[in-house]
């Protein structure tokens, strides 16, 4: 079995490397790019439907709230009924809003397939260079 050998030169052959070296890390670029921008992408349309439900259950549960009130002044005074259900809600709303700030803060944002290859990529040309 005979093996062909490469007639380039040392010099050309790092030429070569480099070239290609550079040219996987522009795609590495692009495709951490293409990942962020599909991450922020689905995020930005996810934040409108959640901005959109938002609104619409705020309304509703304002007319619940003065529903409520109305119901609870049938027995005791209205200035009470308003002050213990606005407590209430209030108490609610600050439950919601710790349970979104600790979802946020564990998301994870980072392009996981880009630092995966980006490593093959760091093998491969320790591979090339030995």
């Amino acid at each position: 079995m005979q093996t062909s050998r490469d007639e380039r030169s040392l010099g050309e052959l790092f030429g070569d490397l480099t070239r290609q070296l550079s040219a996987l890390m522009r795609q590495e670029i692009r495709l951490a790019k293409t990942e962020m921008t599909d991450t922020v992408s689905t995020a930005g349309k996810n934040a409108g439907f959640i901005a959109a439900g938002g609104a619409l259950a705020y309304a509703g549960l304002l007319a619940i709230i003065a529903g409520i009130v109305l119901a609870l002044a049938l027995a005791i005074p209205a200035w009470l009924s308003a002050l213990i259900v606005g407590i209430v809600v209030a108490i609610i709303g600050g439950l919601l809003i710790w349970k979104g700030v600790n979802t946020l803060r564990s998301t994870d944002m980072a392009p996981h397939e880009t630092v995966e290859t980006i490593q093959e990529d760091a093998r491969w040309a320790k591979e090339q260079m030995s």
